[in-house]
Formats: C-alpha cells, sequence, structure tokens
C-alpha cells in the first residue's frame, strides 16, 4: 500500500514557476515507476511525466518537453515536478501516482494521490 500527498501548487503568472511535491509512504517507494498526471476541467486526464523506479529514466508528455523535469529522492520518498515556463494551458489538477510497471497508462496505475490545483493566468 502507498499513500501519496502532492502540495506545491498555487495560481501562477503565465512565463513563472512552480514545483509540485509528491510526498508517499510505504516501504517500497523505489518498486515503484512514479508518474505525474493532470485533468483540466471538462477534459480527460492526461499523462505529463514519468520516472523509473530509480530515476534512471524519465519520460515526458509532448507539450511539457523542454519546460517540465520530474525527480524522485528514493531516500525521502519523494517525487517532484518542476514546471517552467508555464502557460494558461497548464492550468489543471496535476496528481502524482504510482507505478508497479514502467507505463505512461494511467489505468495502470495503482496508487493515487489527491491532486493539487494548478491555476496559470495569463
Amino acid at each position: 500500500q502507498v499513500q501519496l500527498v502532492e502540495s506545491g501548487g498555487g495560481s501562477v503568472q503565465a512565463g513563472t514557476s512552480l514545483r509540485l511535491s509528491c510526498a508517499a509512504s510505504g516501504r517500497s517507494f523505489s518498486s515503484y515507476t512514479m508518474g505525474w498526471f493532470r485533468q483540466a476541467p471538462g477534459k480527460e486526464r492526461e499523462f505529463v511525466a514519468r520516472i523509473s523506479r530509480l530515476g534512471m529514466g524519465t519520460y515526458y508528455a509532448d507539450f511539457v518537453k523542454g519546460r517540465f523535469t520530474i525527480s524522485r529522492d528514493n531516500a525521502k520518498n519523494t517525487v517532484d515536478l518542476q514546471m517552467n515556463s508555464l502557460k494558461p494551458a497548464d492550468t489543471a489538477v496535476y496528481y502524482c501516482a504510482a507505478a508497479r510497471e514502467l507505463t505512461i497508462e494511467d489505468d495502470e496505475y495503482d496508487y493515487w494521490g489527491q491532486g493539487t490545483q494548478v491555476t496559470v493566468s495569463s
């Protein structure tokens, strides 16, 4: 069992940065691929980024490449999402999630946080 709690969301201006953090409980954090997803009002949840168990491999959605960076600290049981050059289109609730497999498919993630709101104004 893994419990995930996101933090760091907020309201910012376009072009600025935010750093989201996700804290995990449980003793097997390094056994999980960690991912970030987001859901904007009226839209489907979409994949943003994922990082492999030991942090050696990352993968990003095209719309965040070059702007967002995912990282993890297995000693602290945390996974972060550094978001730079934010756009109004990045406005969404952001969720972190844990999966046993290396995947970007949301239905293959086993554990989810409650989400944190990110609002970007122009």
